[in-house]
């Protein structure tokens, strides 16, 4: 075993990765050092082995996975510890925080029973009371409220469930935090709210900070370091000026070129025409209400109280013509994704009137939405909301048409096949028999895009289907969706916590906040005249690349 070099924090020496039952290395020969309070952005594309990097740094990989090399933390191998030693190392030395909050979440606990457990399996001696006070602290950080302490993870947004996941990060005061693509699921000003607050804690208590992502800009701000990654191997090493604005190695310069280009193009998209008058989808007053559980202690003593309603959509009313692609920002929690589900009839209304196609389609039966789902599909923020981990990439795909009636057999396979040529799942052959854990998150939502589009449907419910692939692949997949578009006559609404994706891609964009659509109009007007104070706020906080 090597010594500790330098003092560093974390030093990879030569590390290789390897799955078990497949050939060649997910990660090959990386050297990397972290200094203590250093911040330091792991970057590339999905599936290039920046996850496996940090995960093996940490022993947090499948059995039988094939490790050479060195990794060191405060100049002890990490290679060498024991289960014991693991143990305390993962949460008190080093914690991390995944791309999928329900990694980290168990759905059968709540919020406050998780932050309970975290701290109390490592500091056993605090009493509840200090522990719910630190967890209170924690969760305030990153603005979860005291009064969703009762919750359980499935009462909260994508976003806010991630956001309970940096919490639990932080709530043993760690030396090292890996995060892996820690704000892709949330919008732009919780985004700068937390990787402030993450990057204040480096500072004032000299923790070191991983931070694994495919965007540039957001790397660019934060980092002080930036390691490039592509196909396993560490490529460009520098200060992040130095990689962001001189880069050396040809991935680096096209990564980099990808994300201005996107930028670029939104901001030279030209208005969009004007919409025809029968609208595709309609929605008038459409409410959902959630009242929060109480625990039954907190029953028996206050049992004259009512519990706290969240207005997750509150009289929202918007059109959606077809042809148009309409985009849905605002912050995580807000109700962007629980309106799509109430649109779709995933859940009902508390109140209000959906018509699709002229059809008032609110009290339809289980039976007649099936039928109208067909036109009506769906691409989930997270892919495992659709995809079997038991059925293989092409069983997938096809599901739909079985369940729909609309191909089987070698007719399936062929409309199959061509999807996946058309979303990048290519070579066919080698992606056909997969399962959605032998691919990346980004192979995986490429998956789910597919599954979406085999029924050729009317409508296309996009609940940001491109936050987790990095700038080059997201560029492909939106022309991608802009190609399908012209050639099927597709609509879609377009939810997004990016900016910039929207400002390409959408004709007019509807600003939601706290339940309510606070603003609708075109994309252009929204962007250079906006009207309400928090739809500045949003585009203030919007991360930009500096042109080269």
């Amino acid at each position: 075993m090597m010594g500790d070099r330098d003092g560093a924090l974390l030093t990879i020496h030569e590390f290789c990765v390897a799955y078990p039952n497949t050939r060649g290395w997910a990660v090959n020969r990386v050297s990397l050092t972290l200094a203590h309070g250093e911040i330091l952005g792991l970057v590339g594309e999905s599936g290039c082995g920046k996850s496996t990097l940090g995960r093996a740094a940490l022993r947090l990989l499948p059995a039988h996975s094939q490790l050479k090399g060195e990794a060191i933390f405060e100049g002890r191998s990490i290679l060498d510890f024991s289960p014991t030693e693991l143990r305390h190392f993962r949460g008190e030395a080093v914690s991390l925080v995944f791309q999928d909050p329900m990694t980290r979440l168990d759905p059968l606990m709540t919020i406050g029973d998780h932050c309970l457990e975290t701290l109390l399996a490592h500091e056993p001696q605090l009493s509840k009371a200090e522990a719910k006070a630190r967890s209170l602290a924690a969760l305030a950080a990153v603005n979860i409220p005291a009064e969703r302490w009762g919750q359980y993870p499935h009462e909260f947004s994508g976003g806010m469930r991630q956001r309970v996941a940096i919490a639990l990060a932080l709530l043993l005061n760690p030396k090292l935090i890996v995060a892996d693509e820690p704000t892709t699921s949330l919008d732009v000003t919780v985004s700068a709210q937390i990787l402030r607050e993450l990057t204040r804690l480096c500072r004032d208590r000299n923790m070191g900070l991983i931070l694994i992502s495919h965007d540039l800009s957001l790397v660019a701000e934060y980092c002080d370091r930036v390691a490039v990654m592509y196909k396993g191997e560490l490529v460009e090493l520098g200060t992040a000026a130095q990689v962001l604005t001189q880069p050396q190695h040809p991935y680096t310069q096209s990564l980099l070129q990808a994300a201005r280009d996107l930028q670029q193009a939104a901001l030279s998209s030209a208005p969009p025409a004007e919409a025809v008058r029968s609208p595709l989808l309609s929605v008038r007053d459409l409410y959902q209400h959630y009242a929060l559980s109480r625990n039954p202690l907190a029953r028996l003593l206050s049992p004259g109280q009512s519990p706290g309603v969240i207005r997750a959509v509150d009289g929202v009313s918007l059109d959606l013509y077809p042809g148009e692609i309409l985009g849905l920002v605002g912050e995580s929690g807000c109700g962007k994704s629980t309106l799509s589900r109430t649109i779709l009839r995933l859940i009902s209304p508390t109140a209000g009137r959906i018509e699709f196609q002229g059809q008032d389609i609110t009290h339809l039966s289980r039976r007649e939405m099936q039928h109208r789902r067909r036109e009506m599909q769906m691409v989930f923020q997270d892919p495992h909301a659709c995809l079997n981990p038991m059925m293989t990439v092409e069983h997938s795909i096809a599901d739909p048409l079985r369940i729909h009636h609309l191909a089987t057999g070698e007719a399936a396979r062929q409309r199959v096949y061509a999807m996946m040529e058309r979303v990048g799942l290519t070579p066919v052959a080698d992606y056909a028999k997969r399962f959605p854990g032998d691919l990346s998150g980004g192979q995986q939502q490429r998956v789910a895009i597919a599954r979406a589009l085999i029924t050729n449907p009317k409508l296309l419910i996009c609940d940001e289907p491109v936050s987790m692939l990095d700038a080059s692949i997201q560029a492909q997949v939106l022309q991608l969706m802009l190609d399908l578009k012209a050639e099927f006559d597709l609509t879609y609404l377009f939810i997004t916590h990016d900016l910039w994706v929207a400002r390409y891609l959408c004709d007019r964009i509807a600003v939601m906040q706290g339940g309510k659509i606070v603003e609708l109009g075109p994309t252009q007007d929204i962007f250079e005249r906006p009207q309400h104070l928090y739809t500045k706020t949003l585009l203030q906080a919007a991360p930009r690349l500096a042109a080269s």
